[in-house]
């Protein structure tokens, strides 16, 4: 295997782990785009929100740049 070969085999795991921390993030009721990040950049971190407990009521979400610059005026 050459070296664009191990580009392409790395590539093919990090779009199969954000997809699969995506869909676990959504059943463990997270942050599903962060996890989405993280886990294409650390494919193993997918394992590790396989280990984590569900989380009860509201799906946490990040506060979009007009929520978080209202009171900056």
């Amino acid at each position: 295997m050459d070296f664009l070969g191990g580009i392409v085999i790395w590539a093919g795991v990090a779009v199969a782990a954000a997809i699969l921390g995506g869909v676990l993030a959504g059943i463990k009721n997270r942050d599903y785009s962060s996890w989405i990040a993280w886990s294409f950049l650390l494919p193993p971190i997918a394992l590790v929100l396989l280990l984590l407990p569900r989380l009860e009521g509201q799906r946490p979400r990040q506060p979009r740049l007009d929520e978080s610059e209202r009171g900056s005026w």
